[in-house]
C-alpha cells in the first residue's frame, strides 16, 4: 500500500473502498485522461486504460466518468502493459466547470485536488474580475485557493505590490505569491510549499507562465512551452490536457490547459465564500427580500455611495449570481432529458433481449 500513499492514497480514500469492488479490481489513481482512454498508475509506472463497457453504459453523465486525479478500481492485464477501469472511488473534492460555448453540462477538470494554485501575470492578463470567477469555482470545491503573480519582472517592486494589495481588497485571507520564471524569483519558495503525498493543481489563462512554472520546479524542460503573442500579450494553448506529475520531492502537481470561458453551474457556495463581504452586508438590509438593486434601505446600495463596497465587484457578484442560476435552471431540464431518453434506450434494449 506505500506505493499508493506516496501518490495520495489515505485514510479518506480507505474509508469509501467498496468491499465488493475490492476483492475483485485493484486500486489506481487516473494521471491523464484522452478522449477515449485514460492512464492511470499503482504508483510504480503508467499504464495505458480504457473503462470498461458496463461502465461506459451506467454512465448518464460526465461526473460518472474517470477524470485527473480520480482514484479508480482497475485489472492490469499482461504484466501491467494495460488495464481496464471498473469504477471510480467518491471524490473528496471535485473541480469542474461548464463547458465552453452554448452547451450547458459540466467538463470535469480534475479531482481530489487539495491546494489549487490560480495563476495571473502582471501584465494584460491581470483582471480581478476573472480572479473571482477563479476564486468561486475552487471555493465551491472546498479546495485550498493560493494565488500566484506571475512574470513579476515586467514591472518594478512598488506595481507588484499594488497588485498583490488590488488581491487582497478581494481576498484578504488567501496567500498571495508573486514570480519569476525568467530570473527565478520565488520559485524556491513556491517548491518548497510543495509537500509529499498532497495534490496540487496550476489554473489560469494561457499564457501565464503555468507550464513554464512545472518546468521550472521539475527543473528541466520536460513540457512544451509557446512564446507568448507580443500583438495580443496572450499565451497560445500549450497544455492540451490535464496531467498528474509526481515531482521529486513526493507532491503532486496537475497543469491545466488555459481556460478562455469561465462559465459556472450550481456554484452559490463558492460564490457566497468569495464574496462573503457582501453576504454580511446584505444582512443588514431594511428588508429581507431586498434585491439589491434599487430598494430602501439597501445596505449593499448604501456602501457603494459610501465607497465602503466597490462597485464593479459587486455587479461581479450580481452577474455571477445570476449566471449560475440560468444555468442550473437549464442543466437541470437537460438532465430532465437526458433520463427520459436513457430510460426509452434501456426500455427498447432490453425489449430486444427478451424476444
Amino acid at each position: 500500500m506505500d506505493k499508493l500513499e506516496n501518490i495520495g492514497y489515505g485514510d479518506w480514500f480507505r474509508n469509501q473502498v467498496d468491499v465488493g469492488k475490492i476483492a475483485v479490481h485493484e486500486v489506481a489513481r487516473v494521471v491523464a485522461v484522452h478522449k477515449d482512454s485514460c492512464v492511470i498508475t499503482k504508483g510504480d509506472g503508467d499504464v495505458f486504460a480504457e473503462c470498461s463497457g458496463n461502465l461506459l453504459y451506467l454512465s448518464v453523465s460526465p461526473f460518472d466518468l474517470p477524470t485527473t486525479g480520480d482514484w479508480v478500481y482497475a485489472n492490469f492485464y499482461d504484466d501491467d502493459s494495460h488495464a481496464i477501469i471498473h469504477g471510480v472511488f467518491p471524490r473528496r473534492t471535485l473541480l469542474k466547470r461548464k463547458t465552453a460555448g452554448k452547451l450547458v453540462d459540466f467538463q470535469l477538470i480534475a479531482a481530489n485536488i487539495d491546494v489549487a494554485f490560480i495563476m495571473q501575470s502582471v501584465d494584460d492578463n491581470f483582471n480581478l474580475r476573472r480572479l473571482e470567477r477563479y476564486l468561486a469555482m475552487v471555493n465551491e470545491s472546498e479546495i485550498t485557493p493560493i494565488i500566484l503573480v506571475s512574470k513579476c519582472d515586467l514591472v518594478a517592486s512598488d506595481e507588484v505590490g499594488e497588485i498583490k494589495k488590488n488581491i487582497m481588497s478581494i481576498a484578504p485571507h488567501i496567500t498571495v505569491s508573486a514570480f519569476s520564471n525568467l530570473n527565478g524569483e520565488n520559485i524556491t519558495a513556491i517548491k518548497s510549499s510543495l509537500l509529499p503525498g498532497k495534490t496540487y493543481c496550476l489554473l489560469g489563462s494561457s499564457g501565464v507562465g503555468k507550464t513554464t512554472l512545472l518546468n521550472s520546479i521539475i527543473g528541466s524542460e520536460q513540457f512544451e512551452t509557446k512564446a507568448v503573442s507580443k500583438k495580443q500579450s496572450k499565451g497560445r494553448h500549450t497544455t492540451t490536457s490535464r496531467e498528474l506529475v509526481k515531482l521529486e520531492n513526493g507532491a503532486l502537481l496537475i497543469d491545466t490547459p488555459g481556460m478562455r470561458e469561465l462559465g459556472n453551474i450550481s456554484i452559490d457556495a463558492g460564490i457566497d465564500e468569495t464574496f462573503s463581504e457582501i453576504l454580511e452586508l446584505a444582512e443588514h438590509c431594511q428588508f429581507r427580500d431586498c434585491n439589491h438593486t434599487y430598494e430602501k434601505g439597501c445596505a449593499l446600495l448604501a456602501a457603494i455611495k459610501a465607497g465602503d463596497l466597490d462597485e464593479q465587484r459587486y455587479k461581479n457578484y450580481v452577474k455571477m449570481k445570476n449566471e449560475s442560476a440560468f444555468h442550473d435552471m437549464s442543466y437541470s431540464e437537460k438532465r430532465k432529458k437526458d433520463k427520459a431518453f436513457g430510460k426509452m434506450v434501456k426500455s427498447v434494449m432490453k425489449s430486444k433481449k427478451q424476444r
